[in-house]
């Protein structure tokens, strides 16, 4: 136990400014998100809230999806989410392409919060607190580790590929990464579980106190 959880603080501190990099490049997407936000004119934020305040009269009526529904939505979203950067990770091109998706993920992220934060003030900070981060406490260093583990695979295919020193084997290596992508598909699960069962609840509960009080 103690030799593995050495290992992977060995492997954090030799990668880490491949971590540092996707960290920021995520935060930068959260940045550029509620920047859209205050770039939209009040006709777009108008007609946007609109459709929102449709979906929380719905929620409070109890015609949303149910919790099934949007459990097996969440998942095959972040299933095939992840299975891309998997993808993308084998192929040395692919590189620019995961992290154009971890920075759009960033801005669905600031777009979200800051879209509820700009229309609602404290109200939306509280929606956004129950309906958002709930889930993105687990999915956002999941993609993070995930964008920063394919990378790395990325450049340690690209190092064998160009090795010199006879053929070197790339099994073990692909082993490893295809487990670790096992273990990132679990912990979304488990993220997909909150998304659909806590968070619409919590949200729900939100909207009552507000929209009641």
């Amino acid at each position: 136990m103690y030799a593995k959880g050495h290992a992977a603080s060995q492997h954090v501190r030799e990668n880490a400014s491949i971590y540092v990099f996707t960290s920021l490049l995520f935060l930068i997407g959260i940045v550029f998100g509620a920047v859209i936000v205050n770039s939209m004119n009040v006709i777009q934020k108008q007609d946007l809230f609109f459709y929102l305040d449709q979906f929380f009269e719905q929620m409070m009526g109890g015609t949303v999806s149910d919790s099934q529904s949007l459990l097996k939505s969440s998942f095959f979203y972040h299933m095939k989410y992840l299975l891309l950067i998997f993808i993308l990770g084998m192929s040395v091109i692919g590189m620019p392409i995961i992290w154009i998706l971890l920075f759009m993920k960033g801005i669905v992220v600031g777009f979200s919060v800051g879209f509820l934060v700009n229309q609602m003030g404290w109200k939306g900070l509280f929606m956004a607190a129950a309906s958002i981060a709930p889930q993105n406490l687990i999915i956002i260093p999941v993609y993070i580790m995930a964008g920063s583990i394919a990378m790395i695979f990325s450049f340690t295919l690209l190092q064998k590929l160009m090795a010199k020193k006879g053929h070197q084997p790339l099994l073990p290596p692909l082993m490893r990464y295809g487990a670790i992508f096992v273990i990132l598909f679990a912990v979304l699960s488990i993220a997909s579980i909150i998304e659909s069962y806590v968070s619409p609840g919590a949200l729900k509960a939100v909207v009552e106190f507000i929209y009641g009080s």
